[in-house]
């Protein structure tokens, strides 16, 4: 991503409301029950979108979700104050919400939808 003096360029708001969004997916565009494969810096995710409008997943993968866990899909940011609903995007940080913790991932390398 470009840089803005000390900052990526996606951290600006104009930046970030301008980006056109196409290297990655929206839950909510998904059906219900569609798996996908998310391949972070450090983890590959296994992830089952059980309620794409809800953001609602099970998730498998790395240190926090050794077993196949539900989870609520914040979205995807670059660790700062911008989030990026319910979408998962490459070179983004997920945002993943359980009832016992919150996990921001590494940056995201590739997403696939599994068909």
């Amino acid at each position: 991503m470009p840089e803005t003096g000390r900052y990526p360029a996606a951290c600006v708001l104009d930046t970030w409301t301008d980006l056109e969004w196409n290297d990655g997916v929206e839950l909510a565009t998904l059906a219900d029950f569609s798996d996908i494969v998310v391949q972070t810096q450090n983890t590959l995710y296994e992830i089952k979108v059980i309620d794409g409008m809800a953001r609602e997943v099970l998730i498998r993968g790395g240190q926090f979700f050794l077993q196949q866990t539900a989870a609520r899909l914040a979205g995807s940011s670059l660790r700062g104050s911008f989030l990026k609903v319910g979408g998962i995007y490459v070179g983004f940080s997920m945002e993943i919400l359980t009832s016992k913790t919150s996990v921001v991932t590494t940056p995201v390398q590739s997403v696939r939808v599994c068909a």
